[in-house]
């Protein structure tokens, strides 16, 4: 009998896109297939202006599935998934949450730096300014990327019409009334170096999840899949499978 294929959508962070995950497509294992989707306000689909909460984008998530996949979520996008997986759990198979935002927000210096909006709109334009990108290139991808691969990142900032509005609702409020996902397989992946979520927030993270696995990757900073893509092609594939078949 022929194998089932394992599928998974993967939903990108904050200030990105699909396009954040076309370095590890080519290395994706026979018999699982990854579709990057993306969201509203993100990499040229307009802003939906009714998206006014985590709950209203993971719903429109929901919307976009079909067939019950793994989810695999990427910073704001783990978050959004995690939302859906607390209220509509029936819609996956199983939950991927790579580095999601959520923990510690009214602890953490960048949320707190990030509450004026003319702050968010001057940090959006630094990372994606030209002249800035060999400074973000060593701050954020000490295990280096190809130079065509960091531009398609750093110019998905410039576009992104919902990078200031995820600070607004991505918000302690939202996380403390989140409901614990208790009924999906769900592993909660970090990488061991990364900068931009610490490893150590995974803890937190799990009161939401209180059944997830915590797999730290040795190795890793906060965008295995644009510093090592084989591998981390590699890794999403095998938990993908490992929760489909759990379920």
């Amino acid at each position: 009998m022929t194998e089932a294929v394992t599928r998974v959508v993967a939903v990108h962070g904050n200030g990105g896109g699909s396009t954040r995950f076309d370095s590890m497509m080519p290395h994706v294992p026979d018999r699982v297939s990854v579709e990057a989707i993306d969201l509203p306000g993100f990499n040229g689909v307009p802003l939906d202006p009714a998206l006014d909460s985590v709950a209203a984008y993971a719903d429109r998530l929901g919307d976009m599935l079909t067939d019950r996949p793994v989810v695999l979520g990427h910073g704001i996008g783990g978050s959004i998934a995690l939302d859906l997986a607390s209220r509509r759990a029936d819609t996956l198979s199983g939950l991927i949450l790579h580095a999601p935002v959520g923990a510690d927000l009214d602890t953490r210096l960048f949320p707190k730096l990030m509450s004026p909006t003319p702050v968010r709109s001057l940090i959006k334009r630094a990372i994606a300014a030209r002249p800035l990108r060999p400074l973000w290139k060593r701050a954020f991808f000490p295990n280096g990327a190809p130079d065509p691969v960091l531009d398609t990142f750093f110019e998905g900032y410039r576009t992104c019409e919902a990078f200031s509005s995820m600070f607004d609702i991505i918000d302690v409020d939202w996380f403390t009334a989140l409901r614990p996902v208790t009924a999906l397989p769900t592993v909660l992946l970090w990488g061991e170096h990364d900068r931009v979520l610490k490893q150590g927030q995974s803890d937190a993270i799990r009161s939401k999840a209180p059944g997830a696995e915590i797999l730290i990757q040795p190795g890793w900073d906060h965008f295995p899949m644009i510093e090592q893509p084989e591998e981390y092609a590699g890794v999403v594939a095998d938990l993908a499978r490992s929760l489909a078949s759990d379920r």
